[in-house]
């Protein structure tokens, strides 16, 4: 008798226990302490892997602390039990991976539950309605070949838009970031103010530039900032965390209307520009046709990822309804830059106008001096700086094919431009001299890099 009572005992305690355990890890995630609550529900959903309440809160904990995938299964399992609140993160996770109709239907059972038991429907609707927008966008992705694209450290990432000087340039500032005009008398930035980024307008006068004007048909409570102006001069990108983004910074367009001198209501310019990550500065070098934006997508929390694509002329969808869902998911994630390329003939002249628009700024900037990296010790800038007369030699030939290089790429523009403005048989006695460079300048950049990585081994032995 004495060690039922005693048993029982320790079951009553051990029943307190948990249930003091579980009202403080709800007291965290109510709080928003969502990496703690997480903590303390992993414990919890190891004791009482068939609760629908406990699988609920881990779910929407990791969902919460970023490891969306591993949300799924515990959301999953507590809506099979009508947990209410499932629903509703089910259809977040979802729509985060991109599986925009059974987000839909989750949220849509969500709110028939918040019905029938009389609560509150307005957060709901106000996040469905939003999710349908997202949906609509993942409905026509545009078809458009991304090039290249390249990680780099988050606050670097401008060091890596070549852009043509005939397209503007971007700078940043301390506190902010501006778009300037190819002439160099008109600015778009953005800075700090009242906890924000805003956007502003400056006109450079004859003493210097004036005071900076703010765009008030742009500027909202939310933060709008990485600005870039088309070369029409009406046409504006800029990136926005406001209404309207799929997560994050979104990207957006607006138009300058000169009669209201006002711009018109953004745009948000859609996947796969646009993620449920970060998405900012969108810039367009017609010169060049080549377009530039970044993205956190898919990253460390210290680096982000350039795009280069080629601009479409028009906007070109896919078919949602005939097209395969992974294609179009992958699509709009980018997950995979290879999967973009359908025309290989536009990847390829597209690469090349990438890699020449590289060498002339890189040879701009060395300013009659080159610069040539052995390894995180030692960074030449002259030939009288090698101590191995073998990689002094080899790095001579480096040079010639860097210039051969050059002299090729814009002997292929001048071609191509010249191909598009004849007729028939021009075209066809100019077929064989770009074939010819097309092949050859790929082979050079291969000799390139393999005098790059020769002439460091051979330094690197006379410096051990």
């Amino acid at each position: 008798m004495k060690k039922y009572i005693f048993f029982l005992f320790i079951c009553l305690c051990s029943g307190q226990i948990s249930a003091q355990t579980l009202n403080q890890a709800k007291k965290l995630f109510d709080n928003g302490e969502y990496q703690p609550a997480k903590e303390a529900f992993e414990k919890l959903v190891k004791r009482s892997p068939s609760s629908a309440e406990i699988n609920y809160f881990y779910g929407a904990s990791c969902y919460e602390t970023g490891e969306v995938e591993k949300a799924v299964p515990y959301l999953e399992k507590s809506a099979k039990r009508n947990y209410i609140g499932a629903f509703r993160y089910l259809g977040k996770v979802y729509a985060d991976l991109y599986r925009y109709d059974e987000a839909i239907e989750n949220y849509e059972t969500h709110i028939d539950w918040l019905n029938q038991k009389n609560r509150d429907t307005e957060l709901a609707e106000t996040e469905l309605s939003a999710l349908l927008k997202k949906a609509r966008m993942f409905k026509s992705v545009e078809k458009v070949a991304v090039i290249d694209s390249f990680v780099v450290n988050k606050n670097q990432f401008l060091e890596a838009f070549k852009i043509g000087k005939e397209s503007g340039s971007v700078q940043a500032l301390e506190n902010g970031i501006f778009y300037e005009n190819e002439f160099g008398d008109k600015r778009i930035g953005s800075e700090l103010k009242d906890s924000l980024m805003q956007l502003y307008t400056q006109v450079k006068l004859l003493d210097g530039w004036d005071q900076k004007t703010p765009i008030e048909s742009l500027n909202d409570s939310c933060n709008v900032s990485y600005p870039f102006m088309a070369s029409d001069g009406i046409t504006l990108y800029f990136a926005s965390d406001g209404e309207g983004t799929l997560g994050g910074y979104d990207i957006f367009v607006t138009r300058y209307d000169s009669e209201d001198n006002t711009y018109l209501r953004p745009d948000n310019i859609g996947m796969p520009y646009n993620s449920t990550a970060n998405d900012y500065l969108y810039a367009i070098d017609e010169f060049n046709q080549l377009g530039w934006f970044v993205s956190d997508r898919n990253q460390p929390q210290d680096t982000v990822c350039v795009y280069v694509f080629i601009p479409n002329e028009t906007k070109q969808t896919y078919n949602y309804e005939s097209t395969d869902p992974q294609v179009i998911k992958d699509a709009a994630t980018l997950r995979s830059i290879q999967t973009t390329w359908t025309d290989e003939n536009l990847v390829k002249a597209g690469r090349q106008r990438l890699a020449s628009i590289r060498y002339s700024q890189d040879t701009e900037e060395k300013k009659g001096d080159f610069v040539f990296i052995i390894n995180d010790k030692a960074t030449y800038t002259t030939l009288q700086d090698f101590r191995s007369a073998e990689a002094k030699n080899t790095y001579r030939q480096l040079m010639q094919k860097e210039t051969d290089l050059k002299q090729l790429t814009q002997s292929l523009q001048q071609k191509r431009l010249q191909f598009s403005t004849e007729n028939g048989l021009g075209r066809k006695k100019l077929e064989p001299s770009i074939l010819d460079l097309e092949k050859r300048i790929p082979q050079l950049q291969d000799e390139i890099e393999k005098l790059t990585i020769e002439t460091r081994r051979l330094e690197v032995q006379k410096l051990k």
